[in-house]
């Protein structure tokens, strides 16, 4: 095990009907005119945009309005966020959605007291230093980014999307209420759970030595995901797995399951090129890229695999002639959970041109390389994505 310091300052109020505390809390951080955050028509739609308006009102903090974030968020209304806040003097930043608006609104804080362009900060050229005051009402239980370190967004000037990381980005407080997910479509539900899956598997295959503690919590969040990804499949309804799968995401990014160990992140690395340039709902290519990665780098620590197999899957060795065989059938079974939630299992299913596979690993890989389980070249990630298209 690795030495490490585990910190998550996010406060997170978790429970059904949790949203009606939402005034009290921005209230209690000094937040006074807020901007409300949010991405599609249907948060509006519904009342919720209203109804979190009418609580802060009661505590009598003023609120701005912007909407529009798009999965994959966009710098250009970054941007604009960040002239709106000026305008309006806002002092307190409330995401209310997913981990798009969350990412989104991150980015918006950073860039409100910084006086350059705050694309810097995705590039590396400036270090984060001070936020706007941030807290998040979330909706679609996913990137977990309510309580993570990160921020990912956009570029549509050569449609870059690159992630930055800083523990100073963590929201203040994040409102987890699994009634605000009841709406969600089957799809939106499905695509949540295979991306907190993807963030498990990112930490759990690690070349990381004697972390038994953190394999098996890492094990047992996806057991969780995969007893209740399928309760929801036949029961859409069911709040008590929504609840599960709504903590779920958030642990997955709270830094506890990755404390201690090198995680990999190339599957992530390769998948942002695919929403990059083809505006792929994120879970959904994960569910594609992570079986293709497997299938390319398991026999550098076959180990790992055969321990998913069994702990995760509960296969029995004893049934299969060889670790080999015992660690494919592991990736077999991910694949098909993945399918079963009704996500894609190719590229050409997530709309990805077959000849443009050169291109994306060129692009997954032009700062070096990816990835620590096994370290990837173009060539690599080449294979990797062939593995995604068959």
């Amino acid at each position: 095990m690795q030495d490490f310091q585990y910190q998550v300052p996010t406060q997170v109020f978790f429970g059904q009907g949790a949203e009606k505390e939402v005034g009290q809390r921005v209230k209690e951080f000094g937040g006074h005119r807020v901007l409300l955050h949010f991405g599609s028509r249907h948060s509006k739609q519904s009342g919720l945009i209203d109804r979190i308006a009418g609580y802060l009102h009661e505590q009598g903090i003023e609120t701005v309005e912007l909407g529009g974030v798009q999965p994959n968020p966009r710098l250009s209304l970054v941007y604009r966020g960040i002239e709106l806040c000026r305008r309006e003097k806002v002092d307190f930043i409330l995401a209310v959605g997913g981990g798009s608006v969350i990412d989104s609104a991150k980015a918006i804080a950073l860039g409100v007291p910084y006086e350059g362009d705050v694309w810097d900060f995705f590039t590396r050229k400036q270090k984060v230093e001070r936020l706007l005051a941030l807290g998040a009402v979330v909706t679609m239980p996913a990137a977990g980014s309510e309580v993570a370190v990160g921020s990912v967004i956009t570029n549509e000037d050569g449609m870059q999307k690159i992630p930055l990381n800083n523990r100073k980005m963590r929201p203040l407080f994040a409102v987890l209420d699994p009634l605000l997910t009841l709406s969600l479509p089957p799809y939106q539900t499905a695509c949540g759970i295979a991306d907190i899956f993807s963030h498990v598997m990112e930490n759990y295959f690690s070349r990381t030595r004697n972390t038994e503690l953190g394999d098996r919590l890492c094990e047992a969040c996806m057991k969780t995901l995969i007893h209740n990804g399928r309760i929801l499949m036949e029961s859409p309804g069911d709040v008590a797995a929504r609840s599960e799968i709504m903590w779920a995401a958030s642990l997955a990014q709270s830094g506890l399951l990755s404390a201690g160990r090198q995680g990999d992140w190339g599957s992530h690395d390769i998948e942002n090129e695919l929403s990059a340039v083809y505006d792929v709902a994120h879970g959904a290519g994960l569910a594609v890229v992570f079986p293709g990665w497997m299938k390319h780098v398991f026999e550098t620590d076959i180990q790992v695999f055969v321990r998913f197999a069994t702990r995760v899957w509960d296969l029995d060795p004893s049934q299969f002639p060889d670790e080999r065989a015992l660690a494919l059938e592991g990736i077999g079974r991910l694949s098909e959970f993945f399918t079963r939630l009704g996500l894609p299992s190719t590229l050409a299913g997530l709309g990805v041109p077959a000849d443009q596979l050169d291109m994306l690993a060129e692009r997954a890989v032009r700062n070096g390389g990816t990835g620590q389980f096994m370290r990837l070249s173009k060539e690599d990630v080449l294979s990797i994505l062939k593995n995604c298209a068959q």
